[in-house]
């Protein structure tokens, strides 16, 4: 009898879920099953009970838990090879999408699995996406152990075939539907039953079933309160655990002085309730919520698509190379990866000597060496010769982006931004709301009981900072959607903001203000037998450089084996072809006398042959076409130049720049990063526009930073953009839109204070019942979003882009 009664009325400790069917008491403590009993254990063992101090009963049920051996499959390795993004001699890593997270004490248990397992090295969770990141030592534990232990948690990820075959597809949450369906369903009845008061002619009905209509609207508003409601209520509790005022704590107030001030009214029998306001105002605020969501989803489905990297790699097909672009690429299409070039998908060697950089992926940056036959993953980065690879898993996308915003590679966070700025006002604007709706109840009190409900209730729903929390995120998402339609490629839209504080324009010279592919390259020196040339291209051919990418080009036979190849950065290359040493580069790295080279319409690079200078060969430089509109229309920022180049075209430069241009010549990587911390000493906000192999000191350490690309690009991480060379002459119109749609948010905020200002004048006089606030509190939010995608859009077409 005693294990009957706790049947009834108790709840399991750790899901929260009724224990229906049996209670287990352990540990003084009830569960509604084994699983939920089991997990607690595994978590009390090892000291993570702190999980449940951050939610009530946190916990997913541990309910109807299948067999373990169904993840037996995991031991295949190639399954395994299949959903592994990365794997070396020490950890494997790999990305799973867990559909059950709901809140923060779910992040807070899927972050700390090492404690529970010493053989995960590190999780991550990117809520928004449902998704964790893991990386575990493969020689301590298994896919399969890390699987088993996500699923006893109550975690267990969605594996599908879609998955082994190298395609995921992410399953999108009906939650907000379900919430809706439900919320529209009882406000209809709900509204059915309140027709006699709204009505008022039929007296005698209402004498007889009004009570019985009250109870009934009653029972329908609790799954209203105690699930389409929710999600207001656990982002209210969630900022009042952080000290913080958010914009759902008003309206979970108003929410709960409807519903009960309604069940006061009905149980007293002193009123028929105003549950049709409170349902109706749950209804029509996720309405709006919902198409907030659609938006989003939309503008973040449009961003993964205009978000692809213009990166190109070289293709080797009948004998040929062309340049495709890495989203065209197929499994078993072959490759050629030169010096300091990203493997954008993995593939296995083919020829050639591989020393891989994997520390975008594990921070290590060791060059690991790869023999013919073995796999190479994405995101390594080739030390060394060209080599050739054959690509057997569909590039990620997703992955490169996942590398591009790696924290290694983000700067300082700046504090006086809009978005931070937009918080911190709507946190007051609540503030100030809620002391607005206290001091009309209090004045309303005495005067009019029902006029004060429905005053107070009105001024907390439809004070709305909608603006101040979707302007900038609209805004600027909108904004990079356009830059990527016309090949400007951001990282986050931080960095929109970035770009519209840029005072500082500083460019490379070599590859990013000239032209290399529309150079004139002619040789100059003692005669080349046919085999010095063929070996010179072919130690050319295994570097990005621009310039050697552009002698390279007049090589017609298949290159010639090159051993110890090796490229400095801002210097030259060196390699040796048949036992014969070969140098190439800047006169200074060849011991070259500077006073050589005095045209100023030219570049020299040169060449020598086991210690003996040969000859060089010369650029007639051809600048980029719309430079000169660029640098007049940044004719209010400061212009400099670093050059990796000596001071020969310093006089021409001049004349295209500006006498107050700054020009500094022979710049190292390092002196180049040097150069921009210097600027930002004298308070510059600096814009770096380089090629992103020499410069990517200098691109990381600028307020912003764009790598330039051309038809092969050697992708950089360091940068926060990635321009494609055909939109150069854009460049300066993306700074100035950059700036415009910081306007674009103050206007967005005007528009916002109006509808308050208006709104909340006609509330506090109680003009407003509480459904006609709800019904204009989404309107609110979608006219916002409608002006921030439209103002985008037609300030887009103004500028030409």
């Amino acid at each position: 009898m005693e294990a009957a009664l706790q049947t009834n009325i108790q709840t399991c400790y750790h899901c929260g879920d009724a224990c229906v069917d049996e209670v287990i008491v352990a540990h003084d403590k009830a569960f509604c099953c084994a699983g939920c009993k089991t997990v607690y254990e595994l978590l009390e063992e090892n000291n993570l009970c702190t999980y449940y101090n951050l939610e009530q009963n946190p916990g997913i049920s541990g309910k109807a838990q299948a067999s373990d051996a169904r993840f037996a499959y995991l031991d295949d390795a190639g399954v395994e090879a299949q959903l592994v993004n990365f794997k070396n001699d020490d950890i494997c890593k790999l990305t799973f999408y867990v559909p059950q997270m709901h809140c923060s004490s779910c992040i807070w248990l899927l972050e700390n699995l090492f404690k529970l397992n010493s053989g995960i090295s590190e999780s991550t969770v990117n809520f928004l996406r449902k998704e964790i990141s893991l990386t575990y030592f493969h020689q301590k534990t298994t896919l399969r152990e890390v699987v088993t232990l996500l699923a006893r948690l109550g975690y267990e990820p969605e594996i599908t075939l879609a998955d082994t075959d190298g395609k995921k597809v992410k399953k999108q949450s009906h939650t907000i539907i379900y919430k809706l369906g439900i919320a529209g369903f009882c406000f209809g009845n709900v509204m059915l039953m309140a027709f006699p008061d709204y009505l008022a002619v039929a007296d005698d009905l209402q004498r007889t079933f009004g009570s019985f209509f009250g109870y009934l609207s009653l029972i329908l508003s609790i799954p209203v309160l105690f699930y389409s409601a929710r999600g207001f209520y656990t982002s209210a509790w969630e900022g009042l655990k952080q000290r913080f005022v958010n914009i759902d704590f008003p309206i979970a107030l108003g929410l709960t002085a409807l519903f009960f001030v309604s069940l006061y009214e009905i149980t007293t029998g002193t009123g028929p309730g105003y549950y049709d306001s409170f349902t109706g105002l749950v209804f029509f605020m996720l309405i709006g919520k919902y198409f907030q969501q659609r938006t989003y989803d939309s503008l973040s489905f449009d961003r993964d698509y205009t978000s692809y990297f213009p990166v190109s790699v070289t293709v080797l097909k009948d004998g040929e190379e062309t340049s495709m672009a890495v989203r065209n690429l197929k499994i078993g299409d072959r490759i050629r990866i030169r010096n300091q070039e990203l493997v954008p998908a993995d593939a296995i060697l083919l020829r050639g000597t591989a020393m891989i950089d994997y520390s975008f992926v594990t921070g290590e940056s060791e060059p690991e060496e790869k023999v013919a036959g073995e796999i190479i993953y994405a995101g390594g980065r080739q030390v060394g010769e060209s080599i050739e690879v054959e690509v057997v898993k569909e590039v990620s996308q997703g992955y490169l982006t996942q590398l591009w915003n790696d924290s290694a590679f983000s700067k300082e966070e700046k504090h006086s931004s809009v978005a931070t700025y937009a918080n911190k006002a709507g946190q007051w604007f609540v503030i100030v709301t809620v002391i607005v709706a206290i001091g009309t109840l209090w004045y309303w009190v005495p005067r009019d009981t029902d006029m004060a409900m429905r005053a107070f209730t009105s001024v907390l729903i439809i004070a709305c900072p909608c603006a101040l929390s979707l302007a900038t995120p609209f805004v600027h998402g909108h904004t990079m959607c356009v830059f990527g339609r016309n090949k400007f490629y951001l990282k986050n839209t931080s960095v929109v903001e970035s770009l519209a504080k840029i005072d500082t324009v500083v460019f490379d010279k070599t590859g990013t203000l000239t032209e290399p592919s529309a150079a004139e390259v002619t040789y100059t020196g003692k005669a080349l037998t046919a085999e010095q040339e063929r070996s010179i291209l072919s130690v050319l051919r295994h570097s990005t450089h621009p310039l050697s990418q552009r002698i390279s080009e007049n090589l017609k036979e298949a290159p010639l084996n090159v051993e110890h190849f090796q490229e400095f950065a801002g210097k030259g290359l060196r390699g040796e072809v048949n036992g014969h040493l070969i140098r190439v580069g800047s006169a200074a790295y060849l011991g070259v006398p500077s006073d050589k080279t005095t045209d100023t319409l030219k570049t020299t690079v040169y060449v020598s042959w086991n210690g003996m200078l040969l000859g060089y060969y010369t650029f007639y430089n051809v600048y980029r076409d719309g430079l000169k509109s660029i640098l007049h229309d940044l004719g209010d920022k400061k212009i400099a130049v670093l050059s990796g180049d000596n001071n020969h075209e310093e006089a021409r430069l001049r004349e295209l720049l500006g006498p107050e241009a700054e020009l500094v010549f022979n710049q190292s990587p390092v002196q180049k990063l040097e150069s921009i911390q210097a600027f930002q000493a004298m308070h510059h906000k600096v814009l770096m526009v380089g090629d992103g192999l020499n410069d990517a000191g200098a691109l990381k350490q600028s307020d912003a930073g764009i790598a330039l690309t051309n038809s092969v690009t050697n992708f950089s991480p360091s940068c926060d953009a990635i321009l494609d060379a055909t939109a150069f002459d854009k460049l300066s119109k993306f700074l100035a839109f950059s700036k415009k749609t910081m306007s674009l948010i103050l206007a967005t905020f005007a528009v916002s204070l109006v509808y308050n200002v208006i709104g909340l004048t006609l509330a506090v006089q109680g003009l407003f019942s509480p459904i006609a606030s709800a019904i204009l509190m989404p309107i609110s939010s979608l006219s916002v979003i409608v002006f921030a995608t439209l103002s985008v859009k037609f300030a887009a077409k103004r500028a030409g882009l």
